[in-house]
């Protein structure tokens, strides 16, 4: 406790003493004024970012009412620099004879932040204490199973448990919602309307607008092209739709899942329903349904830890040719939850130095899922690894998607054979070719399921920002669009006052979530890349480019490249296309679809 004291009066002390932010007035109006502005602001902008990481780090991994006054007054400090930059970069962008480079960190100033603060004195510290408060209301979210209280970590998983009835799965549903979204919801209306004040300040027409003009392309074209990759594998997830659903009328009788219709939202096995692999076991198919092996079982019989677990995803990226990860990183880093304090559990992945103090914050468990999002998250860590020379404006992905992408497609290579190189399967045990159906389902449940999802939740934003969907409407549109997007409805009916969608952490965390929709489709195209560089001839599901260090030469060549070029140009560095590709995904569940189709036959398809 005195160590936890101490660090956070060094974090108060350090942040009483930021520097204040350069003004366009110190710099000409000219292309050489422009260069000069942006070297400073990116300079403030790299020193400051590590105050505030590491009191963000702090807040998430030990709350209380200190650690939020400290992260407030922090993402407040950075708020206020980042509405400056960004208003004054518009200025300069309106230079001529911009040298690209410099023209390119002055969009990213603009447009960068994400929830933006007008320049009113005080609406900065005002806005941070908001998200803050936002932020740990999810954190300290309690939900109820059998009448007791269960939190955000444990109810993820009991929700995923095949053995819980439907009325307690209902109880743990709708206790979430209502216990953590309701609470919050006055609080994020304020920030609606205090972000979209600063967004107008920086020339956008709301936040929305703002967020969709991040990826080299106007708004419209943005929202478009994400439009024409979920029409391109729309009908891959109503064949999944129709056939989920009807085994979980199988299963549960009409009173509880109709034949025909939407699917009851919490019996697919997970809080928000966007993914829904934990009920494999439901709706496995007959005869090729058991795949012989549960990677959680596996872990578990070998004795295997959390810090076991990521050890071997560490290893997998070491066969690629990448470095160990720093010893820090395991000084450092939140692999498990602590007994002793409230810690925000929803996995992620930081670099507090902007060089090598890279870190994991997790309340890990032993079993398949989060073997899976270990793999993902240290994608994360490569990456910033990967782009740490590059200058601090540069330092993210090619665009949000990318990142995200990264973890997925390694771990799309987590197939049987893999196991068996890793030592956690035998391979007397590995599926043979007539299970290939069920491997692709299971895959399916949570890849092929999570598109709409991925899609709706910023589309829902986008019309809270723009006004087309207003307070007294929330919980409405929510519903609607969950039923008009992913075809389920909530297991108990919902009041207008409720706040639904902050019951899912990204919403009052403020993560704009576009980037998952893309990832979904990305990682596909990474890793039909790398498997073609591997030189692979099977099945595209069956690949694995474990320990291919060209795969991984070629891929650090990409990540390497930060956000210093257009997305398309980084694209093509790794998979020889500059165009997003919706293709490589439905090659990979070809012969699911082929498979779903024909089970499907006679029953109704849509809701």
């Amino acid at each position: 406790m005195k160590f936890a004291s101490i660090a956070l009066a060094a974090l108060a002390a350090g942040l009483s003493f930021a520097a204040l932010p350069a003004h366009a007035e110190e710099y000409p109006l000219t292309a050489e004024g422009a260069a000069q502005f942006v070297a400073a602001a990116e300079k403030d902008l790299f020193d400051f970012s590590i105050d505030t990481a590491r009191a963000s780090w702090v807040n998430a991994t030990y709350i209380n009412e200190d650690t939020d006054a400290l992260a407030a007054k922090a993402n407040g400090l950075m708020t206020e620099k980042q509405v400056q930059y960004a208003v004054d970069a518009a200025k300069f962008a309106k230079v001529g004879g911009l040298d690209a480079d410099v023209a390119r960190k002055l969009h990213i100033l603009q447009q960068s932040i994400v929830v933006p603060a007008s320049s009113t004195p005080g609406a900065a510290a005002e806005l941070s204490e908001i998200t803050t408060r936002l932020s740990s209301t999810y954190g300290k979210g309690r939900g109820t199973l059998d009448g007791k209280p269960i939190n955000g970590s444990d109810i993820e998983a009991e929700m995923g448990n095949t053995e819980r009835t439907p009325a307690q799965l209902s109880e743990m549903w709708t206790s979430w919602h209502d216990n953590v979204g309701k609470p919050m919801k006055a609080d994020y209306v304020k920030m609606v309307g205090m972000a979209n004040q600063g967004a107008k300040e920086l020339g956008f027409a709301d936040v929305g607008a703002m967020w969709r003009s991040g990826y080299d392309m106007t708004p419209e074209a943005f929202a478009a092209e994400t439009q024409r990759l979920w029409n391109e594998t729309k009908p891959l997830y109503l064949a999944l739709h129709t056939y989920v659903r009807r085994k979980l009328n199988e299963k549960y009788g009409d009173a509880v899942q109709p034949r025909t219709g939407p699917i009851r939202a919490d019996l697919l096995g997970n809080m928000w329903a966007q993914e829904w692999g934990n009920i494999y076991p439901l709706v496995a198919p007959a005869g090729a349904g058991d795949l012989g092996y549960d990677i959680g079982d596996l872990l578990k019989a070998q004795n295997r830890t959390p810090v076991d677990m990521v050890k071997t995803g560490e290893r997998f990226y070491s066969s690629l040719g990448f470095d160990p990860l720093p010893d820090t990183f395991w000084t450092r880093s939140m692999i498990t939850k602590p007994a002793d304090r409230e810690v925000i559990c929803h996995a992620s992945a930081w670099n507090v130095d902007n060089k090598d103090d890279i870190r994991i914050k997790m309340c890990t468990k032993v079993n398949a899922d989060d073997f899976v999002t270990i793999h993902h998250e240290l994608g994360h860590n490569y990456y910033q690894r990967a782009y740490n020379r590059q200058p601090f404006l540069y330092q993210s992905g090619a665009n949000d998607g990318f990142h995200e992408a990264i973890g997925d497609f390694v771990a799309l290579s987590i197939t049987p054979q893999y196991l068996v190189q890793i030592g956690l399967l035998d391979q007397a045990k590995v599926p043979s070719a007539d299970k290939d159906i069920g491997l692709l389902l299971r895959q399916a449940l949570d890849k092929v399921a999570f598109l709409p999802f991925g899609l709706m939740i910023d589309r829902y934003r986008w019309d809270i920002f723009d006004g087309s969907i207003q307070p007294a409407d929330y919980n409405k549109a929510w519903t609607k669009m969950r039923l008009d997007y992913q075809g389920i409805t909530p297991p108990t009916a919902r009041p207008d006052d409720a706040f639904d969608a902050g019951a899912k952490y990204h919403v009052p965390g403020n993560t704009p979530y576009t980037r998952y929709f893309l990832a979904r489709i990305l990682q596909f195209q990474f890793y039909q890349a790398a498997c073609n560089q591997a030189g692979w001839k099977g099945p595209l599901h069956r690949c694995s480019f474990y320990g291919d260090e060209k795969v991984g030469e070629r891929l650090n060549a990409m990540l390497e490249m930060g956000g210093s070029k257009p997305w398309p140009e980084a694209l093509k560095v790794f998979t020889g296309s500059p165009k997003m590709s919706a293709k490589p995904m439905l090659d990979y569940f070809a012969p699911l679809k082929k498979w779903l189709d024909a089970q499907n036959k006679g029953e109704t398809s849509g809701w």
